[in-house]
């Protein structure tokens, strides 16, 4: 395997670390909110789970924008 495709392979890995991760804290979030005996914490799940969903949609695709090739 040379440098280039083991570079990718990382940057693939930790994309789809990123992801897990986010669904993790989303759960997270939504149990919570199931457990949550009283208003002021379950809004603090609804945020954590909306801040879940907002960092698996932008921190990959600014993390693949990032390391896209330059055009030659």
């Amino acid at each position: 395997m040379s440098a280039g495709d083991a570079r990718a392979r990382r940057r693939y890995f930790m994309l789809v670390a990123i992801r897990l991760i986010g669904v993790a804290v989303a759960v997270l979030g939504l149990v919570l909110i199931g457990r949550a005996a009283d208003a002021p914490t379950r809004f603090l799940g609804a945020a954590i789970v909306l801040a879940a969903l907002a960092m698996m949609a932008l921190v990959p695709r600014s993390l693949a924008h990032r390391w896209r090739t330059p055009p030659e």
